[in-house]
């Protein structure tokens, strides 16, 4: 049985890799800011901590767009951002939740695939050998 459809209406994450992730099909080896509205934004960040006030002023106009939830996903394992940050958004009631690009990845397309307002906050992090 069929529980999804082939297509979603909206921006989805159609595969990913380590170092590496497809929207609709376009491969992407940087970070992005996606949301179920259509933008896509490189960010060219490749670790959580490089990310800094002005990232979370980003997120937090998303708030503006009707956004009602932003996945911050933290690279290939999960690491945890400021308390601040979790602070600013509680305290204009944005949703914001942190776990693993892979785990953001899979999350944000059943959020959008619903037809609900969230934005994702993928970082891409280098291949290390």
């Amino acid at each position: 049985m069929k529980l999804q459809p082939d297509q979603m209406d909206t921006q989805a994450v159609t595969a990913y890799g380590p170092d590496w992730i497809a929207i609709n099909g376009e491969k992407y080896f940087e970070s992005l800011l996606i949301n179920s509205e259509g933008i896509k934004e490189r960010l060219g960040l490749l670790e959580p901590d490089q990310l800094t006030q002005v990232h979370l002023e980003k997120l937090i106009q998303l708030k503006n767009l009707g956004i009602e939830l932003v996945i911050l996903g933290s690279g290939q394992k999960l690491k945890f951002m400021p308390k601040e940050w979790s602070l600013a958004f509680k305290n204009i009631r944005l949703g914001f939740e942190t776990m693993d690009t892979p785990a953001a990845c899979r999350t944000y397309n059943i959020l959008a695939g619903e037809g609900r307002k969230v934005a994702a906050f993928l970082l891409v992090e280098p291949q290390k050998f």
